[in-house]
């Protein structure tokens, strides 16, 4: 180990994505996967909302005869 290991930015784990993260030390392949993995949460996300508000109509239409 160098002397200034420590100040060596640490590449995050493969798939980890921290909101907020310093951007300027990705490269554009990491970038690119970066704006990959973000849209595939954004949609696993939404599908989630989707099956929830299917949930919550389908007891609404039940509990409100």
């Amino acid at each position: 180990m160098g002397l200034f290991d420590e100040d060596v930015p640490k590449k995050p784990a493969s798939g980890t994505i921290t909101v907020g993260e310093e951007l300027s030390t990705l490269s554009e392949t990491d970038l690119a996967e970066r704006i990959k993995a973000l849209g595939d949460e954004i949609n696993r996300t939404r599908q989630e909302l989707e099956q929830r508000g299917n949930i919550r109509d389908a007891a609404n239409s039940i509990f409100q005869k």
